[in-house]
């Protein structure tokens, strides 16, 4: 028998570990099949490592150590709570924007009960989900009709496959851009089965390179909201206004891709003047005939897509047999509806998105003396208080940086990196900024109670 084989020899068998007295109580906790399916894995790295290592062996303790980590791991839930101290409001990676209390109140009322979602309880016959938020959407976006559906994607593409298949859509080169996921808009285009007629270049378009590329197959004039992607310098590109003139000129569609879902002007929500970010109501009020939008970016909803505009249009897709497929449960459309209400009522900083991005310097500065000197008293580290840069993130707002404040932790031993590791390895994982070999705790994005949490964590995990 080889040396290798003499070694694999030695791990127990299934059946033998599965009656250890701790692995018993994990089988309790999560059930025989689940528990296997752990060990199995533990078991493959094992025999993976004795059969390329020639001095490694089996370790029971080892092994068991390893087991109980995996086991642990796996009984909690795949999604779970994680505190944010990046300082980026819309985190793309963390579920972007957060619920609102009401929101969230409607969205678990809805969930535990039947509802009318599709019963008109007036007239007391079938009704239609979308009548639930398209009043108070139009009241404050100043439209003639809307439509909600599962997500911005999911709004372009039902947009240009039911006011553009087989007919040309004109769009800036400057604003082909590719979001998260590598999820391009002339993908979409194509999907759509609408036809992509790039005008202008990179960085400069015209009103006149638009005009040119009008033939009598064009269907519509499409502007992008560019997420991401920031061009500076030498730069030219059209108003919104001569979009819509120039469309509207030829008997076209007008359609913008609003991209952040800004619901109120900028200087209500304090984001910096110089920002690109345009209100969906200025779009419209532009001249725009459909304007799509997340809900989940600077709006502060649920996910969601959202197109409004003229009812002629709109209309249209809701009869579209797309929209049907990619409509939205009950749950979002009650969360929905309680962040529109919210926004009627002005009551901006009950939005968590909005709360965070008008935070001010003083508020925060405060916050974040209270955190270092809490750090000071329970860490062997140095801790600092510190002015840093946050973001609003999610594709909204990316040539600004937000003026805030934050907490800088330097271990004597520990990396930074190792550090943030084992961050995230904690009851409810950390996720943190690092610079010049520390760590950096934004108080910005840490919502109530989190500040004690991040204390004991780090605690638990310095002072070893």
């Amino acid at each position: 028998m080889s040396d290798s084989r003499q070694r694999l020899s030695e791990i127990p068998g299934m059946d033998i570990i599965l009656n250890y007295d701790w692995v018993q109580s994990w089988i309790d906790k999560l059930g025989r099949i689940r528990v296997k399916h752990v060990i199995n894995s533990e078991l493959s790295v094992i025999r993976r490592s004795i059969i390329e290592d020639k001095s490694a062996e089996f370790s029971h303790a080892s092994f068991k150590s390893s087991c109980l980590s995996a086991l642990a791991f796996a009984s909690h839930s795949g999604l779970r709570h994680v505190i944010n101290a990046s300082g980026v409001v819309i985190h793309t990676n963390l579920g972007r924007s957060l619920i609102a209390p009401e929101a969230v109140k409607e969205m678990s009322a809805i969930a535990a009960h039947y509802s009318n979602l599709e019963y008109d309880l007036k007239a007391g016959s079938r009704g239609q989900r979308n009548s639930h938020i398209e009043e108070i959407l139009c009241t404050l976006t100043g439209a003639e009709s809307s439509l909600v559906v599962n997500n911005n994607a999911g709004a372009v593409m039902l947009a240009l496959s039911a006011l553009a298949k087989g007919r040309e859509v004109i769009v800036s080169r400057g604003e082909l851009v590719e979001i998260g996921g590598s999820f391009r808009i002339p993908d979409i285009m194509e999907l759509s089965g609408a036809k992509l007629v790039e005008v202008g270049t990179t960085n400069r378009t015209h009103l006149h390179d638009y005009e040119r590329a009008i033939t009598e197959n064009t269907s519509m004039l499409l502007k992008v909201h560019p997420s991401n992607f920031r061009i500076e310098g030498f730069t030219a590109s059209p108003e919104r206004k001569e979009l819509a003139r120039l469309a509207h000129e030829h008997g076209l569609i007008f359609m913008e891709d609003a991209g952040s879902g800004l619901m109120v002007d900028g200087d209500e929500i304090n984001l910096p003047a110089n920002t690109n970010e345009i209100s969906i109501k200025s779009c419209l009020d532009c001249g725009a005939d459909v304007v799509t939008f997340s809900g989940d970016k600077i709006l502060g909803g649920p996910q969601i897509g959202g197109i409004v505009g003229r009812r002629e249009f709109v209309d249209k897709l809701k009869r579209y047999p797309m929209a049907r497929a990619l409509r939205v449960d009950k749950v979002t459309i009650a969360g929905f509806e309680a962040t529109l209400r919210l926004y009627a009522q002005g009551l901006y900083d009950e939005i968590p998105t909005l709360r965070m991005l008008r935070l001010d310097d003083e508020t925060m500065r405060k916050r974040a003396e209270a955190l270092a000197e809490k750090l000071s008293q329970t860490l062997t580290a140095e801790v600092h208080c510190i002015e840093v840069e946050d973001a609003t993130g999610g594709g909204s707002c990316p040539e600004i940086m937000l003026k805030g404040w934050g907490v800088s932790v330097k271990h004597n031993v520990m990396s930074a990196g190792h550090i943030q590791k084992l961050l995230r390895f904690v009851d409810v994982p950390i996720l943190c900024g690092a610079k010049d070999d520390e760590i950096v705790i934004h108080v910005r994005t840490l919502q109530e109670g989190e500040d004690e949490i991040v204390a004991d964590a780090l605690a638990g995990v310095m002072n070893v």
